[in-house]
């Protein structure tokens, strides 16, 4: 099973607060484990709302807005999507992020990613293909 862990922003971090050298080491280290032990498929931190852009569609039209967006509570610092066996294997590996984030975000939300089967039949073979083309073009 996959899963995804989005690190919340604190306000320090939409300042544009970088972490610790501290922090980074501990990060970076857990990342290079996690990447040994097979269970990382990628992650990094992301740059505040501020050098953010949010697209939206109203009634047909789309609209572009420039970050900051000071109207949301919890804004995402980073993301890791991992592979593991479990949901109690997501969750040691996410309370060890969170420990090597010392601080940096307010918390990390833990979701399962869906796989082809969650969707039955409205995953049809014409879709299915799709995925497959795209994904082999990813690994090249």
């Amino acid at each position: 099973m996959r899963y995804m862990m989005t690190f919340r922003g604190t306000d320090e971090y939409e300042a544009g607060a970088m972490p610790s050298e501290e922090s980074i080491t501990a990060m970076t280290s857990l990342m290079a484990e996690m990447a040994e032990a097979g269970v990382l498929i990628g992650g990094d931190g992301l740059h505040p709302s501020s050098k953010a852009i949010r697209l939206e569609i109203h009634e047909g039209k789309h609209s572009v807005v420039d970050g900051p967006f000071t109207e949301t509570k919890e804004l995402i610092a980073g993301y890791c999507l991992i592979q593991v066996a479990s949901k109690e294997e997501a969750i040691a590996w996410a309370e060890r992020c969170l420990d090597a984030d010392m601080g940096n975000s307010r918390g990390v939300d833990l979701r399962q990613i869906f796989e082809a089967e969650d969707f039955g039949d409205a995953y049809t073979p014409e879709a299915q293909a799709r995925t497959q083309a795209a994904t082999a073009k990813l690994s090249k």
